[in-house]
């Protein structure tokens, strides 16, 4: 799968320690002036096997949950899928995936993506300016008012 990195241990972007991958793609929907990324797709673009990065997962004693962020995950629907789906079949820890779209663009994936436990979507466009939010969910400040999270599953 395309990814822009992987981070085995990451303490920041959920409550329990997290392996975090970063999707490589994003429509910048928010507007590429405000998007915290965009640094980021100006980074090459890593290949990283499936079954490798479940295997690394599985075989940390330290991580406890996938976070899935970058640029947008659902922007690289078919790698996000397969790997939750590889994923399930070893575990039902918590899955993150940190959105910038709003939960009515993604309804027929939220569904597909129901079939599975313990699914977190963190939801919204980022606006610049604004005070951040703790979210109890994640465990987290978000940046901005209209961002939430909600367990699908």
């Amino acid at each position: 799968m395309k990814t822009k990195g992987l981070i085995s241990e990451d303490f920041v972007n959920y409550k329990k320690p997290a392996m975090t991958i970063i999707f490589p793609f994003c429509t910048f929907k928010c507007g590429t002036e405000y998007c915290q990324n965009s640094l980021l797709a100006h980074e090459a673009i890593i290949e990283l096997n499936i079954s490798d990065i479940v295997k690394r997962y599985m075989n940390n004693p330290i991580t406890e949950a996938m976070v899935m962020q970058g640029l947008e995950p659902f922007d690289s629907w078919e790698d996000l899928y397969n790997l939750i789906k590889e994923l399930r079949e070893y575990t039902e820890d918590d899955v993150v995936i940190y959105t910038g779209y709003n939960k009515d663009e993604l309804l027929a994936k939220i569904k597909k993506l129901s079939q599975f436990k313990n699914i977190i979507i963190k939801y919204g466009r980022y606006i610049p300016n604004q005070t951040s939010h703790y979210d109890e969910n994640l465990g987290v400040h978000l940046a901005s008012y209209n961002q939430y999270s909600e367990r699908i599953s």
